[in-house]
């Protein structure tokens, strides 16, 4: 292109410039792109020349590149003298384009040098070297020591016989591991805590040895140790089988290996003791309680005793029926004896000696048949003492005590029944951590995973570039 045609078009994009586009449009790539389209089919000179600037505000944008290739191959075809130089020009060949400035070729240096002051350069690619030298060269080596545990119940049913097993409701079906509680404790301060006591956890992980981001705090607070420690631990719980695995890290395979292991070992502590103090403190009570009512038998049996040896009694109800049979027969003479005296009389006369011995003899049998009954509401007979108690009272006195001693044996023997069902229940409560895998002892660092950290901060760099380039785009288009 001549220098008159050259200047021609700038002077034709001046005047577009003013009269087309809005203050502010000639810094907008998406305006000056469409002002461009619109130019193709009438002017492509000029369209081009609008792509052109596009390309400088845009110079990664692949469509301007086609559009400005499709233009430059349309105007060699339809106007071939905008695209050669003039005769009386230099004979230096003309860029591609009618408006295209030939740009000196730049040097290795010089092409780093202009990418690096880019925005993307500064936004995305600085940042992912610094962060890549870290993870390469200054970031500390992580090991990581696992094992696997799992908290099983004893069923207790081939500890006991059948009858005993049904009555306690053992049916060897456990219960499910109480996991939670065991990731709970692990994450607790005081697990922390006994790890400071017995191997010196925040002595350890705030070694000058660790990188600065690696290390904890020699003036760490409480509540940061414990974020630390967290972090450092990882506790995961299988939902299915209910199996817990323990993942502990630290700078070197021996002291992640000593940590695991700590951690385990007061774990399963833990669990025994929760179980134990559950199951004595049930055991405690039902044996309070069957301490009463062993107490409630052998008052009952004393009092039993006391009563036999005060009246010299063995049984006041045998007694007191082999009375009753007494007064029985003495009744049944008395009325033989009164049927014999109506026969006398019959036939004698009543100063007869015979009327006289019978009449004595009906005496003598009701006298004894009074003391007989006497006896029975009265213990004469059984005591010296003229103001004791009846058969009757007194068998009415033992017949209580007696009552009482079965209730004792009863409730002694509900109590037997309750404290063995208590003891089976208590015994059912204890839970043991069992240790499915032991804690390893690791050979290769675990961590960082550069490869993967790379990765993944590349691509949330880009897609924070790409999200601020696009809000940036749009605030400048509402402008």
């Amino acid at each position: 292109m001549t220098k008159e045609s050259q200047r021609e078009l700038e002077l034709r994009l001046d005047e577009f410039r003013r009269e087309s586009l809005a203050e502010g449009d000639w810094r907008r790539p998406v305006r000056l792109s469409m002002a461009a389209g619109k130019l193709k089919d009438t002017d492509p000179a000029l369209a081009l020349r609008i792509y052109q600037r596009v390309r400088v505000l845009q110079p990664d944008s692949a469509v301007v590149r086609k559009h400005i290739k499709e233009l430059n191959a349309l105007l060699r075809r339809t106007k071939p003298e905008l695209m050669r130089s003039s005769s009386n020009e230099n004979t230096t060949p003309e860029p591609q384009g009618p408006v295209e400035q030939i740009q000196p070729e730049l040097s290795m240096q010089e092409r780093v040098k202009t990418f690096l002051k880019t925005p993307l350069s500064l936004a995305v690619f600085l940042p992912f070297v610094i962060f890549a030298f870290y993870q390469l060269v200054w970031a500390s080596d992580m090991y990581e020591s696992q094992s696997q545990l799992i908290i099983q119940q004893p069923s207790g049913v081939s500890t006991l016989d059948p009858s005993m097993a049904l009555l306690s409701g053992l049916t060897g079906k456990s219960s499910s591991p109480d996991t939670e509680l065991v990731k709970t404790y692990i994450h607790s301060s005081d697990l922390l805590a006994y790890l400071e006591n017995e191997i010196k956890f925040t002595a350890y992980f705030s070694g000058s040895d660790a990188d600065m981001f690696s290390r904890l705090s020699t003036d760490a607070s409480l509540e940061d140790r414990l974020s630390y420690y967290q972090k450092r631990i990882s506790v995961e719980v299988d939902d299915a089988s209910k199996v817990i695995t323990l993942k502990a890290q630290a700078f070197d395979p021996e002291y992640a290996h000593l940590l695991s292991n700590t951690i385990v070992q007061r774990a399963e502590w833990y669990i025994n003791k929760i179980g134990n103090q559950l199951a004595e403190a049930q055991l405690q009570f039902v044996k309070k309680e069957h301490e009463q009512v062993e107490a409630r038998l052998q008052k009952a049996k004393q009092d039993l005793l006391i009563f036999q040896r005060e009246y010299n009694l063995l049984d006041p109800i045998a007694e007191g029926m082999a009375l009753q049979q007494i007064t029985y027969a003495l009744e049944g003479q008395i009325a033989a004896k009164e049927a014999e005296l109506r026969t006398l009389k019959g036939s004698m006369s009543e100063n007869a000696s015979a009327v006289i011995q019978t009449r004595e003899q009906l005496q003598s049998l009701k006298l004894q048949l009074k003391q007989e009954r006497d006896r029975l509401t009265r213990n004469d007979g059984l005591s010296l003492d003229a103001d004791s108690m009846g058969v009757n009272e007194i068998q009415a006195r033992f017949s209580s005590l007696k009552t009482e001693l079965e209730f004792a044996l009863e409730a002694l023997s509900a109590s037997l029944v309750s404290l063995e069902k208590s003891r089976i229940e208590a015994y059912r409560q204890l839970k043991y951590l069992v240790i499915v895998e032991s804690p390893t002892l690791p050979e290769e660092a675990k961590y960082p995973r550069v490869l993967h950290n790379l990765t993944l901060f590349l691509a949330v760099a880009f897609m924070l570039f790409g999200i601020a380039k696009i809000i940036l785009a749009t605030v400048e288009e509402l402008r």
